[in-house]
């Protein structure tokens, strides 16, 4: 089909999403990024946020990715992530809380690895945040 791209997304675990649409948003390490049949190849880092699938126009799918790479060709996305979910099953709750613990942890680190590590889980958990309450395109 011309007029979309096989989107894959793949995490450690198992193959997430196979399917073909017609444009995918991915949080690249730079900025968001749309991807359309017959983007210009590139890989990219991807940052903590959402990944947005289009399909007629609108968000079809709204999945939230921690960290990851994702590789575009012409004709396929794939998307390598350490982490994902879709943003319908984040509880806000359960990420505020872990935010909360995270800021105490942080302030209570003992060296540079342990900051390290909890800011880069605090900065996934406020990602989380944020694609809660933020709206689709």
């Amino acid at each position: 089909m011309a007029d979309t791209i096989e989107l894959e997304l793949v995490s450690p675990e198992k193959l997430l999403l196979s399917e073909a649409v017609e444009m995918v948003v991915i949080p690249g390490e730079d900025g968001d990024f749309g991807v359309l049949p017959g983007h210009s190849p590139v890989i990219s880092n991807i940052r903590p946020g959402v990944l947005s699938v289009f399909e007629n126009g609108a968000v079809t799918q709204r999945i939230f990715i921690a960290s990851g790479f994702a590789e575009v060709t012409t004709g396929r996305c794939t998307i390598l992530a350490e982490g994902a979910e879709p943003v319908e099953d984040l509880d806000q709750i359960a990420v505020d809380q872990q935010i909360q613990e995270l800021r105490e942890d942080a302030a209570n680190a003992d060296d540079e690895i342990s900051r390290a590590r909890v800011d880069g889980a605090l900065a996934i958990a406020e990602a989380k945040r944020t694609a809660i309450t933020a709206p689709a395109y």
